[in-house]
């Protein structure tokens, strides 16, 4: 196991046999939930610990969906489109080569996520999840950002939580996300023993 950057949450004991058992079957996972819930930082944590690469799916929206969102105006099914697919891409070929990844990504709706789902058999969602009054305060102290807090409310109301045939995991963000992504490593250790 690759030596852990000073960043990353302490590895529960025995993680390195859920990091084995990544080896043998690899992880690809999508850390989802509304703008403000942590998935950046969790997701980028979750790599490095697993020795996976991360995609932020934040980077790879177009130039007129940051422009739109910048401006306070909600994405539409249709605006979503483009950047869902090359997400999708992402994690096909992923799943192709074989190899683990690591992606953070709204994935709002359950049509977004089984469009996500399709190309990447086995995909894990690692849904992010907290009280509005929560949200809104992280993005409130947020400084850089092009998803202003007014969006917050859209989000929420647009969010269809994962079912429970969506093969993924919740987690409360009411704790800092160095211990969110340890308890996300504690699971993942327990559901691939």
């Amino acid at each position: 196991m690759p030596a852990a950057a000073p960043t990353l949450p302490p590895v529960p004991a025995g993680a390195g046999a859920g990091v084995a058992a990544a080896a043998a079957r690899p992880l690809r996972l999508l850390v989802m939930g509304v703008s403000g819930c942590g998935k950046s930082s969790v997701g980028r944590r979750l790599g490095r610990a697993l020795g996976l690469d991360f995609i932020e799916g934040d980077e790879l929206h177009p130039p007129r969906s940051l422009a739109l969102m910048a401006a306070g105006t909600p994405l539409t099914d249709t605006d979503r489109a483009d950047w869902l697919a090359e997400i999708a891409a992402r994690l096909g070929a992923a799943h192709t080569a074989g190899h683990g990844l690591v992606v953070s990504c709204s994935a709002l709706k359950r049509s977004y996520r089984d469009l996500l789902r399709a190309p990447c058999p086995g995909l894990r969602f690692i849904h992010l999840y907290g009280t509005p009054e929560q949200l809104r305060q992280r993005l409130t102290a947020r400084t850089g950002h092009y998803m202003p807090p007014s969006l917050l409310d859209s989000q929420l109301a647009t969010l269809e939580p994962p079912g429970a045939d969506e093969d993924a995991l919740a987690f409360d963000i009411s704790r800092p996300s160095n211990q969110v992504a340890a308890a996300v490593l504690a699971r993942l250790q327990q559901t691939n023993a």
